[in-house]
């Protein structure tokens, strides 16, 4: 699977089969790197919950390239056509693709935070969406065992540094991805603090900072 960061909480994963975007904020992100206009072919677009900054452009994105929308019933009813509307414990399947609606810990207007599962026959991840620390977090790991893990680090919002370090242990991937952190200088953090503490405390697991724009096959 190869893995881009588009800044904050928004990322493409391309399967062989299947090219995903989640929280496409895009438009008026600071840390973005190209414009809605330069994307790839997109086949699904999911949204862990309605905040600005991860709704994003979703709409404009699934009527421009006649994409699947997965995300909570609530927010699924702004999109309309082509949208999947879901809840935390179900389960859909685009393709080959099984995307599993997950709990997170946040504040909310349109039915509740969330976050994804993404299980596919060549990779799995969790992405953990806008979150504090929670105990699901092992049931996630227990359940799906995804083999990465996605965590936002930027505190103020959502789980800082310590929390995500303790939030590995639960989950027990084989490779975390720091998001949601210097977008703004309320979210600062620094991601190499993060690398050392989950790899000197879990043996085995690998942390991959990325850079905004950057794509790795991990």
């Amino acid at each position: 699977m190869k893995v881009t960061w588009l800044g904050h909480s928004a990322f493409i994963y391309k399967f062989s089969d299947i090219t995903v975007i989640i929280d496409p904020f895009i438009s008026g992100n600071p840390m973005a790197p190209i414009k809605v206009d330069d994307l790839p072919k997109i086949d699904v677009v999911l949204v862990t919950h309605s905040h600005a900054d991860h709704f994003g452009d979703a709409k404009e994105i699934v009527k421009r390239h006649n994409a699947t929308f997965v995300s909570s019933f609530e927010i699924a009813q702004k999109i309309g056509e082509n949208a999947v509307g879901m809840n935390i414990g179900g389960t859909v399947k685009v393709g080959n693709l099984l995307i599993t609606q997950v709990q997170a810990t946040h504040s909310h207007e349109d039915g509740p935070a969330t976050g994804f599962v993404l299980r596919h026959p060549e990779d799995s991840l969790y992405h953990a969406g806008d979150t504090g620390i929670m105990m699901d977090m092992s049931l996630i790991g227990k359940l799906y065992k995804p083999r990465i893990a996605f965590l936002p680090i930027g505190s103020h919002f959502t789980m800082g540094i310590d929390e995500a370090v303790e939030a590995v242990g639960l989950i027990q991937p084989k490779v975390v991805v720091p998001m949601h952190y210097n977008t703004f200088d309320v979210i600062k953090a620094d991601p190499n603090e993060f690398k050392r503490k989950v790899e000197e405390r879990y043996h085995g697991v690998r942390v991959e900072i990325f850079k905004p724009g950057e794509e790795k096959e991990i």
